[in-house]
């Protein structure tokens, strides 16, 4: 077993966090990782407990990125949804170049496959992942790009789950458009894959989708044989849909990306499908009923006070 360390950014990470499914497969086989956090919590206590070197760093502090980059050989790069994306995918890239890590694998979304100079969308997310991945190309830095499709973890547990809860429905504004969502875990999984022997992967782009292409209907339907009720998919119009956000006070840049990530699916730009899972992992993807069934309590009616 090698006993390089492995350092994965974004590693509290919230719902659909693949970085701690990574660093628990990682550390179940033997590897040393080292898990960079923004600040100490009870997520940071947990990656302690599990047996990761925890170290705090912000990715827009360059000085403080590099410090806990040094001594690691291969480099997990993942980041939430955030204006300073860009800003922080260059600054980890940079100091990974100047002290010569032997992997960079980086997590960004399926879309960037379908992106160029002259194809691209209205999310100021995707755009500057793209960029971001367009400098890891010029870098000269050994890569692995990881682009899985949609999370089953943010469509149906963040947007979805309150409203099948309460009223036995999935409001969305997907229209019929398919989508092969794929579990936070199961990226988390394939991650630890390439990160545990990143040399024959160096170069490769892979994209991961789940274990079908549905449409909200068809996964409305998949909840209701597990959860034993019956889930109605609800249509909401695009336009009370980005109201409702907007109600939500989310930061600018995250609704932006929803309402694109909301346009793609009705325009069925989401129904992919690869076995790249598979290949990587050897196994098949989580199904969306397995899914309901690992969460069935956060879709369950809450009782009334």
């Amino acid at each position: 077993m090698s006993q390089e360390t492995i350092l994965v950014t974004g590693a509290a990470g919230s719902v659909g966090s693949t970085a701690r499914r990574a660093i628990a497969i990682l550390l179940e086989k033997g590897h040393r990782v080292r898990a960079m956090v923004r600040k100490r919590d009870t997520r940071s206590d947990a990656l302690h407990d599990m047996g990761a070197e925890v170290v705090v760093a912000d990715m827009l502090d360059i000085v403080a990125v590099r410090a806990a980059m040094q001594g690691c050989s291969v480099l997990y790069f993942t980041m939430s949804v955030s204006p300073n994306y860009l800003e922080a995918a260059t600054n980890v890239a940079v100091t990974a170049k100047s002290l010569g890590v032997k992997a960079f694998v980086s997590l960004a979304q399926m879309t960037l496959s379908q992106m160029s100079e002259t194809e691209t969308t209205s999310s100021p997310q995707q755009k500057q992942e793209w960029l971001a991945q367009q400098m890891l190309r010029w870098s000269g830095l050994p890569v692995v790009y990881l682009r899985p499709t949609a999370f089953l973890d943010g469509v149906l547990l963040v947007q979805a789950a309150k409203g099948i809860r309460e009223d036995n429905a999935i409001r969305l504004p997907f229209a019929d458009g398919k989508t092969a969502l794929i579990a936070g875990t199961d990226v988390g999984a394939a991650a630890a894959a390439v990160l545990a022997n990143p040399a024959p992967h160096i170069g490769k782009v892979y994209d991961l989708t789940g274990l079908k292409s549905l449409t909200m209907a068809q996964y409305a339907q998949e909840f209701s044989d597990v959860l034993g009720r019956t889930i109605q998919y609800v249509n909401v119009p695009p336009q009370i849909w980005e109201a409702k956000l907007r109600e939500a006070h989310l930061p600018e840049h995250l609704i932006a990306h929803m309402i694109t990530m909301g346009q793609l699916n009705r325009d069925n730009r989401y129904d992919r499908m690869t076995d790249t899972f598979q290949q990587l992992v050897g196994r098949a993807p989580i199904s969306a009923a397995e899914f309901a069934r690992r969460h069935a309590a956060a879709f369950m009616p809450q009782a009334k006070s």
